[in-house]
């Protein structure tokens, strides 16, 4: 592709902590003075519009609790018999003694029906004895892409109990998610797991606990754990009979009893291969029951025990029948499934996938799931059994085989098309002051969008992050670096407001490599910059300066002083973190110099806050003060209401230390109420820890533990590492002993102070 003409283009605004902002925010009653005074009590949170006289007391209405994680898939509605395993469920449970966090590991064959017997089970017990939550991850461990790495099942664990953002190391995570749920009482589900290795880190803390592990191994290596077997074996006679029945009916069985208990052996208790039998029988209403006992009795597959590996043999005879008398466009979309990368799906992917429309699609997808071919696992969720998955994925390399991988290739470009189209439409819903870089969807999809709002498309992205990542991935395999880089840049809002920082990061490698082949300048330093933010924020300083110098000789090679000016700018905003300010300065003061010849006052104004951070932090309150104000100023002639509030909360803590609080509680309080009305809980977090400070150097201890916690309410599920120190803060610290002004920070803390090397997240 050719090197692209950026129009207007304001990528350096999204690189940086230059922000996503340019929100608007509902306008203040600036015209009107409001009065409070006497001893008014307010509840919720309040806009100072006027004077406020007398004694007032502000109470905050804490956050709406969030809701309860329950997250196990849904129960089969054909779930048959299993009395006495979850029986013997509960016995495990109840008698495990007091203290213990009993760890049950539940074995078998694939299709015996592990996870439904999990799944009822926790479900009776999930009120009564697992208030806070059922968690659920499938680790996919016979995946043909891979089992899941613990690190991403712990990050979703760790999102699903409230914490918006995570450590990046899975010690850290091992330790966070421990600590997190050592007090609660909830149950982990662990799906289809390979290895003990792959398991023990998801083990939660505390008493209270219960980890139920699936998988066709014994697991044996975490007995060391305390783990308890439970072999799980294959239906009776009389349940498989019964689940036979759900879909045709007791008579038509026992018309032919004879060959009913001969489909019953042959399916060997197994209920996958029963409910196939059943669908079978059911496409075929005027075919006696014996038709599908001699076919599945002439398999030359079946083993002649009736083992685990004989009822494999009759599942596959039995997915076989189901598929031949498919309808074609339900069978072609079958094959095409078996090539996904992607284990659970959408609706609206799966017409992609098969150029369908999405009405199409459902039909298609209701005759897959009549024929028991697929489940449904959620609201719009579904996925194949892994038996099911390799049943499809062998007649796609058929397929394969035969057109040259045609088919096979078209479907995974529609599927990572829509993922590209539908990530940038969440990506200028999210950011729409941005100009997107330009994009090449070689099969657009004609699919209504699954979000219609901000919520809606933050949240499709991080529903859909792991399967975005799985469409770089296949990008990559397949060379089609264009898609691959496009889609990483389309993920901006998701890495700049949730930094979920491995995805950040491997995307950025796998996009800036991408760029790079596709010989694409503008996008291989946009990788570059924006995963230079990525690896700064998670503090790996050093490979974020060696991008941005690669950012910078890229830009001077084609005279790009924008991009310069962004180089210079992370260069200077990384080199601060280091502790390293007197190489910092210059890189900052540089980025200003190019940013004034080409007009860019935004980034001049953001490169004024970094350096007005080092002076605070080299106790020059004076020069910090004149820093903040001139960013101030210009965001507020650029109109940019959000980087006003955050230049104000900046100024807030400069003027705090020069004594004057007055003047700090008043831009902080003006920060606040932007962030409120935004909803931005980081920056709440950051001003009211501020503003706490500055209420302890006021002598005020009363007010500064009142902003204290509740900055400490916002950073718990924020900034655990702000949130810790808080609490020890508020625990160890008696009003008297807060700080002197004089003195530096506790602990090394600034608030506020620290220098966004990542953008401004919301």
């Amino acid at each position: 592709m050719g090197r692209k003409k950026r129009s207007a283009r304001s990528h350096v605004c999204r690189r940086h902590w230059l922000g996503l902002g340019g929100w608007p925010v509902h306008p203040y009653a600036q015209a009107h003075r409001n009065v409070i005074g006497g001893s008014a009590r307010i509840e919720g949170a309040s806009i100072q519009a006027g004077h406020v006289n007398g004694g007032i007391h502000v109470h905050q209405q804490s956050a709406p609790p969030r809701p309860v994680p329950r997250q196990l898939p849904r129960v089969p509605p054909h779930f048959t018999g299993r009395e006495r395993e979850l029986a013997a469920l509960s016995e495990i449970h109840d008698r495990a003694a007091d203290g213990e966090a009993p760890l049950i590991v539940v074995s078998g064959p694939a299709g015996i029906g592990k996870t439904a017997l999990v799944s009822r089970w926790v479900r009776a017990r999930a009120e009564s004895r697992f208030p806070d939550g059922c968690l659920y991850a499938d680790l996919r461990g016979h995946a043909p892409e891979g089992p899941v790495a613990p690190g991403d099942v712990l990050g979703q664990f760790l999102r699903a109990l409230g914490l918006t953002q995570t450590p990046t190391g899975l010690p850290e995570l091992m330790g966070t998610w421990r600590t997190l749920t050592a007090p609660l009482r909830i149950a982990v589900v662990i799906d289809n797991a390979i290895s003990a290795a792959q398991t023990t880190p998801l083990i939660p803390g505390g008493e209270g606990n219960l980890t139920i592990v699936t998988s066709r191994f014994r697991l044996t290596g975490l007995r060391i754990e305390g783990a308890v077997p439970h072999q799980l074996g294959p239906l009776d006679a009389d349940a498989s009979w019964a689940l036979l029945s759900r879909g045709i009916g007791e008579d038509r069985l026992r018309a032919d009893a004879g060959a009913t208990d001969r489909v019953v052996e042959l399916c060997a208790g197994f209920p996958l291969a029963l409910c196939l039998a059943s669908a079978w029988l059911s496409s075929r209403p005027r075919q006696p029951v014996h038709t599908m006992a001699d076919t599945l009795a002439r398999d030359p597959r079946r083993a002649a025990t009736l083992t685990g590996e004989g009822a494999v043999a009759a599942v596959h005879t039995a997915l076989d029948e189901c598929y031949a008398v498919l309808p074609a466009e339900a069978a072609r979309l079958y094959r095409r499934l078996g090539a996904f990368p992607f284990p659970v799906f959408e609706s609206r992917l799966a017409a992609a996938a098969g150029g369908l429309s999405l009405d199409e699609a459902d039909r298609v997808l209701d005759d897959l799931l009549e024929a028991n071919l697929v489940e449904d696992v959620d609201v719009d969720r579904w996925r194949l059994h892994d038996v099911v998955r390799r049943h499809a994925a062998a007649l796609a390399r058929h397929e394969a085989s035969e057109d040259g991988g045609t088919a096979w290739a078209e479907a995974l470009r529609r599927a990572c098309d829509w993922f590209l189209a539908t990530a940038t439409a969440a990506q200028r819903i999210l950011t729409p002051v941005q100009a997107v870089l330009e994009r090449t969807v070689r099969y657009p999809p004609d699919l209504s969008l699954p979000f219609d709002d901000e919520a809606g498309a933050l949240g499709w992205l991080d529903a859909r992050r792991a399967d975005l990542l799985v469409a770089v991935r296949t990008a990559v395999e397949r060379g089609w670096d264009d898609t691959a880089w496009q889609l990483v840049d389309a993920m901006w809002p998701l890495f700049s407001r949730l930094r979920h920082y491995p995805l950040w990061i491997e995307a950025h490698e796998l996009g800036r490599a991408a760029a790079h082949r596709a010989g694409n300048g503008d996008a291989e330093r946009q990788m570059l910059n924006s995963g230079a933010i990525g690896l700064s924020a998670a503090g790996r300083l050093e490979t974020a300066i060696d991008w941005y110098t690669a950012s910078l000789d890229a830009a001077r090679g084609v005279g790009d002083r924008r991009d310069e000016g962004q180089a210079l700018l992370g260069l200077g905003a990384a080199h601060r973190e280091a502790g390293r300010f007197e190489g910092a300065i210059p890189y900052l003061a540089e980025a200003i110099e190019v940013w004034n010849e080409v007009g860019y006052l935004r980034g001049t104004a953001l490169a004024r806050i970094v350096l007005g951070e080092i002076a605070i932090e080299r106790g020059r309150y004076q020069q910090a003060e004149t820093h903040f104000r001139l960013a101030l100023s210009t965001m507020t002639e650029l109109d940019e209401p959000y980087e006003v509030a955050r230049a104000r909360v900046f100024l807030g803590q400069a003027l705090s230390r020069m004594g004057d609080h007055g003047g700090a509680e008043s831009e902080l309080r003006q920060a606040l109420e932007v962030f409120e009305v935004r909803g931005t809980v980081h920056w709440q977090a950051r001003t009211l820890d501020t503003w706490g400070d500055s209420a302890a150097r006021a002598g005020d201890h009363s007010a500064a533990r009142g902003h204290r916690e509740r900055a400490l309410a916002l950073f718990a599920s924020s900034s655990p590492k702000d949130a810790a120190r808080l609490r020890e803060l508020l625990g160890e610290r008696s009003p008297s002993a807060d700080p002197d002004p004089s003195a530096p920070p506790a602990s090394g803390h600034r608030p506020a102070t620290r220098a966004d090397t990542t953008p401004s997240a919301d």
